[in-house]
């Protein structure tokens, strides 16, 4: 007898952002589900979700979604495929990888994976298979790598003060994130403070985003010259008496030393650096230095810059300054990633990775696809991809060398994917994926300090497969080593993690839903020593040797390393305008896609309209350029064709162009990030996103 359909459930938004907000998911009578919010009885997340999850069975129910394993049967690129059985599919699979281990070794083959999930399990368990075969290892450098390493880098932990403090400061700064766009739940923390303490809010970026046209004041500065601002601030604080000395004393490394390094670092200066006007620098400087409950709210955008590293230890910097890290409400928040004690032994099989086996920067899969003997850290060609989780055809930098790439005849590739997204189109194989509500996983939030459970809600249609499946059917045809995790269910590898973190069982959480793990109010604010060694704050990183939580391998570092200033400082090794490029090119998330996650949902597209740069009307006057007019947007790595709009609400000599639609929605089939670099970040890596010079021209 058919159970009936419960009138709702709860589960975890699993998409690449920070909040990983826990729903209620509400179904028809009939067993669809109807619509998601946000929990209520969740205190961070407070019965707040975006627009785009609450309207999730748009995706869930999409008709375009992919529901049968496919092969392809054109050349690359044309999307011509044939519908095979699983079994059929698999048994290819293993086929072509034991041929290509056989002739090239098991590092020819490289499991690509990212955050398309951020569950622990479905995301995850692809190491599980890296490791018990040695195939390829792969180096993470997209997004959090220069922010991680700079935060750490000051306070030797990813960590920091309950992000639900928002709403007990008196002032919140919010520098280099959009959370209006991007992270909606911090708004609801920050609204609450404005309601309740008519706290101030203050809003740094390179344009007015959402989020600055709710704050009380809004900078708008050149990109990459975040560190120049926070120099400047802290100038203002020892200037003018606001530095508390006994924290300083007692809480960090060489607080005279700075003071003395930032007597040149006035607000003249940082004017001329970041296009501010140096009275907007002393009234931001005195508000901080006036308010000790004051919140810095850090950002990822203003780190995905070649000195974005320097950037946001800068910034985190300032907090130590006033001493706020005392107060309730007070502090640097970035990332809770460092609160998390995860035994992943069966999910990832640790224990089987072999570390001289090479860990491929996965930002630079154009140019290990075509060969470049450096990015291939002088091991074989790749002949094989498995690509889980990512959209690297449409998200990877230097687009040109990735689409290149893909096209080899001699590569083989395996997409596991909800969608025929343009990675999809260039695979041998593709697989059909399920969708979150659709199997068990577990989470952690980054941007808050819930662990959570996303159960399974509905059943999936006939033909896709969890990610756990499509890992555990491979290996048992590609004679990896045994391990148990390979026998496991994705609930049973939920259990067992949580067994083995002492953190209770699947049922006990269960029961609970989601786990508060926020330490208590004196670790979280470091009043008993931040993350080093020594217990203090260091103004003064040895930078290649600090802490990061994803360091390369050994003692690598990348990029000038040696150049990196000593002390919080502007660093001038942005991608800088020029005679031949001019602007300088910011690609800002949109509100209503997610990465390239929605952009196959129409009401999202409806609401971007189009691909978009958005440019000064007065830069807009040097160069011709229409309100609406088609423009062609190029520098050495390439050239994209959209349209242009006119905004006053960005900064001079700045481009802006929000969302990462796909290459086939341009006029010419090259995406945004036709324009990026992949070159690694000093200390540790990363892509500058960001941090690009291009010059513009009527189309």
């Amino acid at each position: 007898m058919n159970q009936p359909t419960p009138k709702s459930t709860f589960s975890t938004c699993p998409h690449d952002c920070p909040s990983a907000c826990s729903v209620d998911v509400h179904f028809y009578p009939h067993g669809d589900v109807r619509r998601l919010n946000g929990a209520r009885d969740n205190t961070y997340t407070a019965g707040v979700v975006c627009a785009k999850v609450a309207r999730y069975p748009e995706r869930l129910y999409h008709p375009d979604r992919l529901l049968t394993p496919l092969r392809r049967i054109g050349k690359k690129g044309e999307a011509r495929f044939e519908e095979i059985s699983w079994d059929a599919a698999l048994d290819l699979i293993a086929e072509k990888f034991l041929a290509i281990e056989s002739e090239f070794g098991a590092q020819s083959i490289w499991p690509y994976h990212y955050a398309g999930t951020m569950g622990q399990v479905q995301r995850d368990s692809i190491h599980r298979l890296r490791h018990a075969k040695g195939y390829s290892r792969q180096f993470d450098t997209f997004c959090t790598n220069m922010a991680w390493t700079g935060f750490t880098a000051g306070t030797g932990r990813l960590a920091g003060p309950d992000p639900r403090e928002m709403a007990h400061s008196d002032q919140i700064v919010i520098w280099g994130t959009n959370p209006v766009a991007t992270q909606v739940n911090v708004m609801t923390h920050v609204i609450a403070a404005r309601k309740k303490r008519g706290a101030r809010v203050i809003v740094v970026d390179v344009y007015e985003t959402e989020t600055m046209k709710q704050a009380d004041i809004g900078v708008v500065l050149k990109p990459g010259t975040d560190a120049a601002l926070a120099c400047a601030i802290m100038h203002v604080l020892f200037r003018d008496g606001f530095a508390d000395w006994d924290y300083l004393n007692c809480f960090t490394d060489c607080p005279k030393e700075l003071e003395t390094h930032l007597q040149a670092r006035t607000p003249d200066w940082a004017a001329e650096i970041t296009g501010l006007e140096p009275a907007l620098i002393e009234k931001v400087a005195r508000h901080i230095g006036e308010t000790k409950k004051t919140f810095f709210r850090l950002g990822y955008g203003f780190t995905r810059s070649r000195n974005g590293v320097v950037g946001m230890h800068a910034a985190a910097s300032i907090a130590c300054v006033t001493g706020c890290w005392q107060y309730e409400g007070g502090g640097a928040f970035h990332n809770n990633g460092g609160i998390y004690r995860f035994n992943k032994e069966m999910i990832e099989a640790t224990s089987l990775m072999d570390q001289s086996v090479r860990a491929l920067d996965q930002s630079q899969i154009g140019r290990i696809l075509t060969g470049d003997a450096d990015a291939l850290r002088g091991g074989p060609p790749v002949k094989a991809l498995l690509v889980q989780n990512t959209n690297p055809v449409s998200v990877a930098p230097e687009q040109e060398l990735v689409k290149a790439g893909f096209a080899r005849e001699d590569l083989f590739t395996v997409v596991h994917e909800q969608f025929m997204t343009e990675t999809a189109q260039m695979a041998d194989i593709v697989l059909p994926a399920t969708q979150f509500l659709e199997h068990d996983d577990i989470y952690k939030g980054g941007g808050h300090q819930y662990i959570s459970l996303g159960p399974k809600a509905v059943e999936p249609p006939e033909g896709p497969r969890e990610n756990i499946f499509v890992i555990n059917e491979i290996a048992k045809r590609v004679e990896s080593k045994s391990h148990p995790g390979f026998d496991m269910s994705a609930r049973e590898h939920i259990d067992w993690l949580l067994q083995n973190s002492d953190y209770g069982s699947f049922d006990k959480l269960y029961s609970e839903k989601w786990r508060d793990m926020q330490p208590d109010f004196e670790t979280s604010h470091f009043l008993n020593g931040f993350g080093h060694s020594d217990g203090k704050f260091h103004f003064k990183p040895a930078w290649g040797k600090t802490f990061s939580p994803n360091k390369p391998d050994g003692d690598t570092v990348f990029g000038p390393c040696s150049d990196m200033p000593e002390l919080p400082d502007q660093w001038d090794v942005i991608e800088l305008a020029d005679e031949d490029h001019p602007l300088r090119l910011a690609t800002s998330p949109a509100r209503s896609f997610l990465n390239t996650t929605f952009n196959e949902t129409e009401t999202s597209k409806k609401k971007e309209g189009r691909p978009e740069v958005w440019i000064r009307p007065e830069d807009a006057a040097r160069f011709g350029i229409d309100d609406g007019a088609k423009v062609r947007l190029g520098n050495r790595r390439g050239a994209v064709t959209l349209h242009a709009r006119h905004m006053e609400t960005v900064a001079p000599g700045t481009v802006i162009s929000e969302g990462i639609w796909p290459n086939a929605a341009f006029e010419d089939g090259r995406g945004i990030n036709t324009l990026t670099g992949a070159d690694p970040v000093a200390p540790y890596g990363g892509a500058a996103f960001h941090d690009t010079a291009v010059w513009i021209k009527a189309a």
